[in-house]
């Protein structure tokens, strides 16, 4: 039976085949879809880790324990997991384990563009590229049958193109994995230096063992063409940009496995033409290796550049002078930012915040777009959990006055994530920081998952809630308190409180997520035009359901969830 299938639906899939039996990720487009769809699976239990670090190590475990595992995460969460990550590459496996990393070129969901193949090399951990979502499904199963293999724990490379573009996917039957047998093996599973010195000696063994699987492992494969004028080292979503482009004028080498990557098969095939184009999305890593090896005729990164997503009109026009023709639309689309939905709780503590003129350390979630205009009331933003942190770095560097005018803002799933040491490190040594936990009872930017805050796990069934206010009280804040963004007023009167206190605080914006599907809407408001002075107060709130026409201010009902937050905001009464 065959399907058009998703990347990350197709990979699931492939876990399911393979006889995968424990998944532990956390959500991070453009992978969360891959746990998502494997939950699905009565056969396979999935869950969502409070971090990347938490869900390798509970995968490594399973895997230890004799089961086939997985755990997946975007590119910046594989930073998150690289502690556990390296040492596994020493450990090895008992049961295969696979870990999914989905990398973002352009910059769709996330706050750099990292290749992750950069992790696979310095971790010594082998890495595959699938390049549609029938090669996701069948190079899962050959990463785990590897992985036992090799005894190695194995990366799949997916990139936002792979994720979320379709394809044709051959379905097939789970082949059923019994329980591989443990043993206790100190020399090999504790890392102490005596024992990691010998595992050391194993891992490059490994790695030259892998390296010759490559020179003549079917992931890897040549296609010659008799009208080429020139060959191409290609692999993942770059080779189907380049098919596209290109069609029979190049012969392909495409590489499935991009670390260890092959030598001879490189250099026989780059033998066979005056010039080969290194095609490859981020850094020139195959193109270094190429020159590395003594490949001296490969072109890549003066041509197509370090940034961004590839495409076939790019590929066309460097390599062959051709611009491709697009058909206008013919309409005047409008442009249509990324912006807080409307009803976001978030938006009226944002808006106090602004008002306030208070400097924001911010964090990774939908709230970032708190930074853009007309709120602007963000300073900064790193990566999870760093907003807490960095307030407490801030407020060493500058003191008492910026005590009384900086906050810290963060998500619930994110202080769940990494916010929590930060947390703890203000307490520990003792700044007087207000941190703003935003909590709207789900995982809101990566599609609405649960946390460990939300009381269900990822099936939806119940499950243990963390009580944010006991928690921080617990960690040695003593001021917490909580507040409903939807008031303005109440809002800004505790931001002010908490700012003048001479210790350390938490206020909790407590508000569920517009969209969750429980939450029960008001009507929609209307604007009486004739009490409306067209002073753009409520435009102030870059609320998506508020604009102006002929001068005055009008509400879009389709959009509107009568959070009322604008009517606090109009001096005339002008909204009902």
């Amino acid at each position: 039976m065959k399907k058009l299938m998703l990347g990350n639906e197709a990979f699931a899939r492939g876990l399911y085949e393979a006889g995968c039996k424990v998944v532990s990720s956390y959500p991070g487009t453009p992978s969360t879809e891959i746990t998502e769809f494997v939950a699905k699976y009565d056969e396979v239990y999935a869950e969502w880790a409070p971090n990347e670090k938490v869900a390798m190590e509970a995968a490594l475990g399973a895997s230890i324990a004799g089961a086939r595992s997985f755990c997946g995460m975007k590119h910046v969460g594989l930073n998150v997991a690289a502690d556990p990550l390296y040492t596994a590459a020493y450990t090895g496996v008992n049961g295969g384990m696979v870990i999914a990393v989905a990398d973002d070129p352009g910059m769709h969901s996330s706050q750099n563009e990292q290749d992750s193949r950069h992790h696979a090399i310095a971790a010594k951990v082998p890495m595959l590229e699938p390049a549609d979502s029938g090669e996701c499904k069948e190079f899962v199963k050959i990463a785990f049958d590897l992985s036992e293999q090799f005894d190695a724990p194995f990366i799949v490379r997916m990139s936002t193109r792979v994720a979320h573009s379709q394809s044709v996917v051959e379905l097939c039957d789970r082949d059923e994995k019994e329980l591989k047998e443990y043993t206790k093996n100190p020399q090999k599973y504790v890392m102490m230096p005596a024992f990691a010195r010998g595992r050391h000696v194993f891992v490059e063994e490994r790695t030259a063992k892998l390296t010759e699987y490559a020179e003549t492992s079917s992931l890897n494969r040549t296609e010659l063409s008799d009208k080429a004028e020139f060959g191409v080292i290609t692999s993942g979503a770059a080779y189907q940009y380049t098919k596209e482009a290109l069609g029979d004028k190049a012969s392909i080498l495409k590489l499935g496995m991009v670390n260890p990557l092959p030598v001879k098969l490189i250099q026989d095939f780059a033998s066979k033409f005056d010039t080969v184009y290194v095609i490859e999305e981020l850094d020139g890593i195959i193109e270094q290796h190429c020159k590395n090896i003594g490949v001296t005729n490969v072109k890549g990164k003066e041509i197509f550049g370090f940034i961004g997503e590839l495409s076939q009109s790019i590929i066309a026009e460097k390599l062959l002078g051709v611009k491709c023709e697009y058909k206008e639309f013919g309409e005047n689309v409008p442009v249509r930012p990324p912006v807080m939905c409307a009803g976001c709780p978030h938006r009226g503590l944002f808006y106090c915040l602004s008002k306030l003129k208070v400097t924001v350390s911010g964090d990774i979630g939908c709230y970032t777009l708190g930074a853009s205009a007309p709120l602007s009331a963000m300073d900064t933003t790193i990566c999870m959990g760093a907003s807490i942190s960095a307030l407490h770095g801030f407020n060493k560097a500058r003191g008492k006055d910026a005590e009384k005018s900086s906050v810290a803002v963060i998500g619930d799933s994110t202080f769940m994530h990494s916010g929590m040491t930060g947390l703890v490190n203000i307490a520990y040594n003792s700044t007087n920081s207000t941190v703003i936990i935003l909590d709207n009872s789900i995982t809101g930017m990566t599609g609405h998952q649960q946390n460990p805050t939300t009381g269900k796990n990822l099936k939806g069934d119940p499950a243990a809630a963390v009580n944010l206010e006991e928690l921080c009280k617990a960690i040695g804040i003593k001021r917490v308190r909580v507040v409903d963004p939807y008031s303005l007023a109440e809002t800004e009167a505790v931001i002010k409180e908490e700012l003048a206190a001479e210790e350390p605080s938490v206020i909790i914006s407590r508000r569920p997520c517009a969209l969750l599907k429980y939450v029960q809407h008001k009507p929609a408001l209307t604007v009486d035009t004739d009490k409306c002075k067209s002073c753009k107060a409520c435009m102030k709130l870059g609320c998506p359901a508020i604009s102006m026409k002929d001068g005055k201010a009008v509400i879009d009902h389709t959009q509107c969830v009568g959070c009322g937050i604008c009517q606090e905001m109009c001096k005339f009464s002008a909204i009902k």
